[in-house]
């Protein structure tokens, strides 16, 4: 049992969808936030991870939504952070990114870093 608010960073790197890597990290922490009251999760989405925190994303019927599961960690607490030069490259601009996301930058990816109990990275 976790006695001190445990500090966890997600650092995702691949995109939203052709590889699993980016829904198992969103699912691992959804399970982490649902489990513990006393946790503190932080998402930072850098390379081609920075899409998944693009708004208005439309996935066939009954498939997964990453949009959708990274709106479920906002809900809960979590912080979603997406690398404002990662943007920049792939023409996404602030307002295309979906509630609960903001701008980042490698120096608050430091400081997330130095912040954080665990890194996990994806």
């Amino acid at each position: 049992m976790v006695t001190d608010m445990e500090k966890i960073l997600f650092v995702l790197n691949d995109p939203p969808y052709g590889s699993e890597h980016t829904y198992n990290a969103l699912r691992l922490a959804i399970s982490l936030l649902k489990g513990k009251g006393d946790l503190s999760i932080r998402m930072f989405l850098q390379g081609d991870a920075a899409p998944a925190a693009k708004s208005g994303q439309e996935v066939p019927k009954g498939y997964y939504s990453i949009e959708l599961m990274l709106r479920s960690i906002a809900r809960r607490g979590g912080v979603v952070g997406v690398c404002g030069t990662c943007m920049d490259a792939r023409g996404i601009s602030d307002t295309e990114l979906m509630e609960g996301a903001e701008r980042s930058s490698l120096d608050e990816l430091t400081k997330w870093t130095l912040w954080a109990d665990k890194v996990i990275s994806f």
